[in-house]
């Protein structure tokens, strides 16, 4: 293994900005805020005694225009002139596309230009690369679908930026550090995924930061739901999102104005830094959100309201088991309950049973509606409980297609449920089938629409025929 220089030849991020210029001139350190300071110094500055970057991966998460790609090219500027490595300084930046590599490169040429006096002497412009003049090192920008076969390749620092659209490991496999390097340092940034669910890159990146069981990754993440800065942790939302918005001219009024030119769940993810739906999802994210009743998580049984209830069961190795429980009332379905079994997988599924037939006793209810998995088990075991189990006579894809035109009226309300609003906005249309993507689950979202669907026939069901379904 090569040994690191001392640190005594590397200039801190904070004493090299402090020479340069912003591209408009200013003192470049003036334009950065005091969180972005500290950051520079924590991914590029802090060291373990042997000398190797305490951490070799930082995941940085912010809303639109925060300088994400910014800090991304500075680091990428900083590492490229500063770190000298034993092994060379090549850097890269790969962008999400093709227009964000042009847009980062473009400001890296800038910056350069704008600094000619202090640095211009020291590289060379290229058409998609900067180059150091004594041949030690460059800093490529391209995008991703340029990068892919890019295996065995090493580098001093490596940017990802905007890997929210990303669906799979392919490019970071084929950009896996090279082990023979200490002083590697993966710098990512972006706002939140489209696609939130396991085997996703970045959800799987931001649940092992929020873990915190990585000690080599430098987790910075700000949106509407996490903050793991304490200075803004305890701000609104859309402050906790956006911390460079002290810098923006109109502040928190270009918050506003977008907010009221952007449909609902595009403001979520670009402003808020909060997950979205996958392109072809099959209900309107609009629709979904308008229809949950913010901070009610449940409702608890009134007299004189009529109850019915859905059950998704699971045999408890990787699915959870659900239940949903709803009522109408003045038009519209209202959910009052959507819940799981104690614990995660794997759990005992008649423990599950147990749990469920409780919550129905407590709305009164002694029949449920359910899906036929394993056959005639459930149904024996609900019954020992008290509870008849009613067979759905439906697929969930009609549970769906059901629901749509409810949500797209008005006339449903839902528990604030993270996980019930992921599974709904994340379920598209595959084939003849409305499902949720690959290596997801739908476990809250069936028993929701299940409830919906029960809850709504009510009115429209033979009294002869109720004892077929589970009107309460």
């Amino acid at each position: 293994m090569n040994a690191l220089p001392s640190l005594e030849t590397h200039p801190s991020p904070i004493e090299f900005f402090d020479r340069l210029k912003w591209i408009d001139g200013r003192p470049l350190l003036d334009t950065i805020e005091p969180y972005r300071r500290d950051l520079f110094m924590r991914a590029l500055y802090t060291f373990r005694d042997d000398g190797a970057p305490l951490y070799n991966m930082m995941l940085a998460g912010r809303g639109k225009k925060n300088f994400k790609s910014c800090d991304l090219v500075l680091a990428g500027i900083y590492c490229l002139l500063c770190l000298e490595s034993p092994q060379g300084n090549e850097c890269y930046i790969i962008a999400n596309d093709l227009k964000q590599a042009g847009d980062d490169l473009s400001l890296a040429k800038k910056l350069v230009e704008a600094n000619a006096d202090e640095i211009g002497g020291e590289v060379e412009i290229f058409s998609e690369e900067i180059k150091r003049v004594d041949g030690r090192g460059f800093l490529q920008i391209l995008p991703a679908r340029d990068s892919i076969g890019a295996h065995g390749k090493t580098y001093l620092f490596l940017g990802l930026d905007e890997i929210h659209g990303w669906r799979d490991y392919d490019l970071l496999e084929a950009m896996a550090p090279d082990p023979t390097r200490p002083d590697t340092r993966i710098w990512i940034t972006s706002y939140d995924t489209i696609y939130n669910s396991p085997g996703i890159p970045l959800h799987d990146l931001k649940q092992r930061g929020i873990a915190g069981d990585d000690p080599r990754m430098l987790f910075s993440w700000y949106s509407g739901e996490t903050c793991t800065d304490p200075d803004f942790a305890e701000m609104p939302p859309e402050y906790r999102a956006n911390p460079s918005m002290g810098s923006w001219p109109e502040g928190i009024a270009y918050i506003d104005q977008q907010r009221r030119r952007l449909p609902t769940h595009k403001f979520r993810r670009l402003h808020l830094n909060m997950p979205g739906a996958p392109t072809g999802a099959f209900l309107d994210p609009d629709n979904v959100l308008s229809a949950i009743v913010s901070k009610r998580q449940s409702l608890s049984f009134q007299q004189g309201k009529e109850y019915c209830g859905f059950v998704d069961m699971s045999g408890g190795s990787s699915d959870d088991a659900t239940l949903g429980i709803a009522h109408q009332e003045n038009g519209k379905t209202i959910v009052d309950l959507v819940t799981k079994q104690v614990g995660d997988a794997p759990f005992n599924p008649r423990h599950a049973v147990l749990r469920f037939a409780t919550l129905l006793k407590s709305y009164g209810l002694r029949r449920v509606t359910g899906d036929n998995y394993a056959g005639s088990t459930f149904k024996h075991d609900f019954e020992e409980m008290g509870i008849t189990y009613i067979p759905c006579a439906q697929s969930k894809t009609v549970l769906y297609e059901e629901l749509e035109p409810k949500l797209n009226a008005g006339e449903v309300e839902l528990p604030d449920i993270p996980k019930l609003q992921e599974q709904l906005l994340g379920l598209v249309v595959r084939g003849a089938r409305i499902d949720h993507i690959p290596n997801e689950h739908d476990d809250f979202a069936n028993a929701a629409a299940g409830a919906v669907w029960c809850a709504s026939g009510r009115s429209r069901i033979p009294v002869a025929q109720i004892g077929s379904y589970s009107w309460g």
